[in-house]
């Protein structure tokens, strides 16, 4: 459990999700030498505690442990965040302190005004007293906090069933009032899977949808489903994706669980499209032989014997390696030479899809006569016949896109903050639609930023890329400062400062580590952006509720002091003694309110912008009911 600073790597891949938000294992080279400041992302000699190794091999030495690594720091940055009051419970503070200022004075005035009118005797004063007792327990809606604690806790009942499990019951009416989400990438926006949605072969560009890893979905050219088998270079393309692979696809429960790289299960779902399976394919052309993955070389070769008599290579790797290592390219089922013009053609592909912020590889293969000894293996990679380049990206989520939609039109703001490259969280910026020109934001440009600039940056900039924990603690908490309710998402040690330091943290529940669920309000049990959106919706019908039965028992209450105070200073009977008074109460203050609590949503409710951390509980118009309602009442009963 350290921190490492690598001294020897072979063909090293470390998984840092949790740590950086990375969806993509990162190589390791401890050759690397690295500037002063550079990004967690970016430092590829180094090895993290709480990281997982998923390819190949190293070797280092500890330079930190205990709170002295990067958990230890996050750990550190999780201890001093403090938690505010929400707004609700700053609504109702500031409500209660109204109240009692209000209800102690016309108690001490009917008191004193019975005292000066009346005998001063001590049954009377008792009286009198007891009089203003009851006036002030009336006036007092003692049944509030029990129908809010009873209305929330249904809130999070309802909750359940829209995938949020809420930790601590002031959250469900947070989200009612949240003006801007500060979102995790990888897991949340995105399925934290890598999927082939493109590729090249044979001169044409198919796109390709559907699931990551199994064959749901189709490749198609234009709008036109092409059966792969029919097709010589798509053939060999989903081939060789599916042969030179080392992961495989299990079925869990109706869903396909990878097992191994990212990347691999990318191409096996590809291969899988096109109906080429891995497992059927592997029975028919097992490999014999095999050149394996290495980071200097960027390259990946088997090798599987054919039903001529030949063997067939298969390699995949870095575009500009294996196009630098192929003489033919497969194109209208031929093998054509590679002139200079096709090299150009490839390698404007190859620019195109990386624009798109797409992890791009290149697939080739090669028919050899015989197989070479073990020792002159590596000279199967020359020569070879390019196929094709695949297009892969971790994709957004089906319901991102309209759910970040309605957060847009419901007034709420939608921040992306990851750890991945800016790159990658510019372009998915722009396919939600969150970069309005204002572009990326990395941690070191943060940094080069003054306390001034780095406000003015927040309050436009939506997409920020490369970031460290301490970053989105600092991004949260210059949005709170502008008066903003913020909402933060996260699944990594990484979030867990920011989620402590939000409005309301919302965790990950499939993906979330254990940190980020302890650091978290509330847990959203199928990660998914979307849910968020719900429970915004319903934060708001709980506070619309709260608001309505709110009114209604002040209006009952103030107009039982009216009553009782205008008979007092008008030397009337009192028309409400004190067992009245406090009968009336038993039955207006709880059931009837109670019943207003569990209304339904009123139409329109998420196209409403969000209220104003400001705004008084009871506004200007609800102020003027109670108002009319209590003379209402007071006329009635002493007219």
């Amino acid at each position: 459990p350290c921190d490492v600073r690598l001294t020897e790597t072979a063909s090293l891949k470390v998984e840092e999700a949790a740590l950086t938000g990375e969806s993509v294992p990162v190589e390791k080279d401890a050759k690397s030498a690295l500037a002063e400041k550079v990004p967690l992302g970016d430092r590829v000699n180094m090895a993290y505690m709480g990281t997982t190794v998923v390819y190949g091999r190293g070797q280092g030495l500890a330079v930190a442990t205990g709170m002295d690594t990067e958990m230890g720091r996050i750990a550190g940055l999780l201890a001093d965040a403090g938690e505010g009051t929400t707004p609700l419970q700053e609504r109702l503070n500031s409500l209660g302190k109204v109240l009692g200022s209000v209800t102690l004075a016309i108690c001490a005035i009917v008191f004193l005004t019975g005292v000066v009118k009346g005998e001063h005797t001590g049954a009377y004063l008792l009286d009198m007293f007891l009089v203003a007792v009851s006036l002030a327990v009336a006036a007092i809606p003692e049944g509030l906090p029990a129908v809010v604690t009873i209305v929330l806790a249904l809130g999070m009942q309802r909750m359940v069933a829209k995938n949020a499990i809420v930790k601590k019951l002031h959250a469900v009416e947070t989200l009612g009032s949240t003006t801007v989400i500060c979102t995790d990438k990888t897991g949340t926006l995105t399925q934290n899977k890598m999927a082939a949605v493109a590729l090249w072969a044979g001169g044409k560009m198919y796109q390709v949808s559907g699931s990551a890893y199994t064959g749901d979905g189709s490749i198609v050219l234009g709008e036109e489903p092409k059966d792969a088998a029919a097709v010589p270079e798509l053939k060999l393309t989903l081939m060789a994706a599916a042969l030179c692979n080392d992961a495989k696809v299990t079925n869990v429960e109706g869903q396909g669980e990878l097992v191994g790289d990212p990347t691999e299960g990318a191409l096996l779902g590809l291969a899988a499209k096109g109906n080429f399976i891995s497992d059927d394919l592997k029975q028919d052309f097992p490999r014999v032989a095999e050149v394996p993955f290495d980071s200097r070389r960027k390259l990946m070769s088997t090798v599987h014997p054919a039903s001529d008599g030949s063997y067939l290579v298969m390699t995949k790797g870095a575009p500009d390696v294996v196009l630098g290592r192929s003489q033919y390219l497969l194109l209208d089922g031929r093998e054509v030479e590679l002139t200079p013009e096709l090299v150009e053609e490839i390698e404007g592909q190859n620019a195109f899809l990386a624009k798109k912020a797409l992890r791009v590889l290149a697939l080739a293969y090669r028919r050899l006569p015989a197989l070479p000894p073990q020792a002159n293996m590596g000279a199967v990679e020359e020569e070879l016949v390019f196929l094709g380049l695949a297009g892969l990206k971790d994709p957004l989520r089906e319901e991102t896109k309209p759910a970040v939609q309605e957060c847009r039109q419901a007034g709420i703001r939608t921040v992306m903050i990851t750890g991945d490259h800016p790159t990658t969280a510019y372009a998915i910026g722009q396919e939600l639609g969150l970069t309005d020109g204002a572009g990326v934001l990395t941690g070191s440009e943060l940094d080069e930023l003054t306390p001034a600039e780095f406000v003015e940056k927040v309050k436009t900039v939506n997409v920020y890329a490369r970031v460290a924990p301490e970053h989105k603690s600092a991004i949260v908490q210059a949005l709170q400062e502008q008066g903003h309710i913020v909402a933060v998402t996260g699944d990594g040690v990484n979030d867990a400062p920011a989620l402590k330091q939000a409005d309301i943290g919302v965790a990950m529940g499939i993906t979330g580590t254990d940190v980020a669920k302890g650091a978290a309000d509330m847990i959203l049990t199928d990660d998914n952006f979307a849910s968020i959106v719900h429970a915004v919706e319903e934060g708001r019908v709980i506070y619309t509720n709260i608001r309505k039965f709110v009114y209604f028992l002040l209006s009952c209450n103030v107009g039982e002091v009216l009553i009782v105070f205008l008979a007092q200073l008008l030397s009337l009977p009192l028309p409400l003694l004190p067992v009245h008074l406090l009968w009336l109460n038993m039955l207006t203050d709880a059931f009837p309110a109670l019943a207003l609590g569990v209304e339904q949503a009123e139409p329109g409710i998420m196209d409403r912008s969000p209220r104003s951390p400001q705004e008084s509980l009871l506004d200007k118009k609800m102020q003027i009911g109670i108002a009319v309602q209590s003379i209402a009442l007071t006329v009635a009963v002493l007219g």
